[in-house]
């Protein structure tokens, strides 16, 4: 995304040509779903991870099902060779980008060798890294060679497919396609009206049958509390709120409240890129006594939620038997002074002429993140932390001391450990290095029996709570208001970070 964002003016004016939509909900024939959803600067799920409308405009080799499971999508079946360490995949017949142009084993191929390349620095590129070989074998079979055995790949293998007729040689990172994709999901793009809406209609040929809503529109509306207002407007229909505007609508019979179970967290990221954390070790976990997660699960959450621990505590492979942190500021004030600290003049600990100071950074457009922020920050200055929140609308990884973070996944235990736990891997933003945690995911994602993995990630989530890289604050739920008339949200099916998944069956989906 980096790069990205520093060409916005050049992708703008390129893109000019496109038709915007209405700040109203269009007057049309035609049924149309209208979602209040937050902003993009590009659309391509190879380069980033983040991106709810991805799930309509591509699609994968695999899918998740309703209960999470991998299951075919543009792939009609595949195996497993442990002789070669080889899966082959064999494509559906007849498989169509929404230009009409055929999707064959050559764009799969196209696609993973885009990821692969690190001059294209995708965010993506951990999930993929023990693929050493990527074999077209005739137009509806690829093969995907690998260094040692992978359990979570087929669920990486959800990667939406891109169009190597409408990118090859191009510059992926900079290419104006990003602005109007073309993919094979059930969704075809039509215009992006930018920082306003994305227009999408529905792609007849879509592999797993038609959908039924004719038109989608992403309006973009940043900001919470705007998307409640506009809700009650009848400008959207559809929308994700916070746990307090959810509660206006909970007895209000022209809504429906989808309170929706995810896999995601929030925490406190450490950025041990800062040499404040790598001079002081043993800092995170003594600060991890002083927040008090039911306070924040009862008054940010509204109970809408639960405190967190690990980063895989809802899923298969949890370990309860760690150590939790549960709220205890002596306990925390006693790890302190144990790691040399003592209080100096105006009550806040020092040690060797340092004070314990540092901030929490959050963005603005997160309200639920600011005030857990805020709530941490005064949990330890009530303890003698000098802590602070900065709220800015730019990350700065590099040099930032805290940050309040977010992940999550309701898939392979691999998704959100290895890339964000892992040495030097590809969403490890706080620059944290554990040799054995390195050690456990890498034996963990080699194991294709469940069981045997179980004990990997048991032993990875207890070294990760005896070192954190975080402290883990709570899982959220996922509130959505839709109206009524809104039919085939599946509200049983647990979500992933940032409340993704909601459009997993999206072309059933009939308003």
């Amino acid at each position: 995304m980096k790069r990205i964002i520093t060409l916005i003016l050049v992708l703008a004016l390129a893109l000019t040509v496109f038709a915007g939509c209405a700040s109203k909900k269009p007057a049309s024939d035609a049924t149309t779903l209208v979602y209040g959803s937050g902003d993009y600067t590009a659309i391509n799920p190879a380069l980033y991870e983040h991106g709810e409308i991805n799930s309509l405009l591509f699609l994968g080799l695999t899918r998740h099902d309703y209960y999470n499971n991998v299951v075919p999508a543009l792939a009609e079946s595949w195996d497993w060779d442990d002789a070669t360490l080889t899966y082959t995949f064999r494509l559906r017949d007849g498989l169509t980008f929404h230009d009409g142009h055929a999707l064959t084993a050559d764009d799969v191929k196209f696609t993973f060798e885009t990821i692969l390349d690190e001059n294209n620095g995708s965010e993506n590129i951990s999930n993929y890294i023990d693929i050493t070989d990527i074999t077209v074998v005739d137009p509806l079979t690829v093969t995907f060679t690998l260094s040692a055995p992978n359990a979570a790949m087929p669920d990486y293998l959800t990667m939406g497919i891109l169009p190597k007729h409408l990118l090859d040689g191009k510059d992926i990172v900079t290419d104006p396609w990003n602005r109007a994709p073309v993919g094979a999901g059930p969704y075809k793009f039509v215009s992006w009206d930018i920082g306003q809406s994305i227009t999408m209609e529905k792609f007849d040929d879509f592999c797993l049958g038609a959908p039924q809503i004719e038109r989608i529109i992403f309006k973009i509306v940043d900001d919470y509390d705007a998307r409640a207002l506009q809700l009650k407007s009848g400008e959207l229909d559809l929308a994700q709120v916070t746990p307090k505007d959810a509660e206006e609508f909970k007895n209000n019979a022209k809504f429906v409240v989808y309170d929706m179970n995810t896999a995601d967290y929030r925490g406190i990221l450490y950025n041990f890129n800062n040499a404040f954390w790598r001079d002081n070790p043993g800092l995170p976990a003594a600060l991890s006594y002083a927040i008090d997660r039911d306070a924040i699960v009862a008054s940010v959450l509204l109970g809408e939620g639960e405190p967190a621990y690990s980063p895989l505590q809802k899923g298969a492979y949890y370990n309860a038997d760690i150590e939790h942190y549960d709220y205890n500021p002596a306990a925390a004030k006693a790890a302190i002074e144990a790691l040399g600290w003592t209080i100096g003049a105006g009550g806040y600990y020092k040690k060797n002429g340092v004070q314990l100071a540092f901030a929490i950074s959050a963005r603005p457009s997160d309200q639920v993140r600011v005030d857990m922020a805020n709530i941490c920050a005064q949990n330890l200055q009530d303890i003698g932390v000098n802590c602070t929140v900065e709220v800015r609308e730019n990350t700065d990884w590099a040099n930032q001391t805290a940050f309040l973070i977010g992940w999550g996944s309701p898939f392979d235990p691999d998704d959100h450990t290895y890339k964000v736990f892992g040495t030097d891997q590809g969403a490890n933003y706080s620059g944290y290095s554990n040799a054995r945690v390195d050690e456990l995911l890498t034996q963990a994602r080699a194991l294709l029996d469940p069981d045997a993995r179980k004990p990997y990630y048991a032993e990875f989530q207890s070294v990760l709570a005896a070192d954190p890289a975080y402290t883990f604050i709570a899982y959220l739920d996922a509130l959505y208001i839709a109206v009524p008339e809104l039919h085939g949200i599946a509200a049983e099916v647990t979500l992933g970070h940032h409340g993704v998944g909601i459009f997993w069956n999206v072309w059933e989906w009939t308003i």
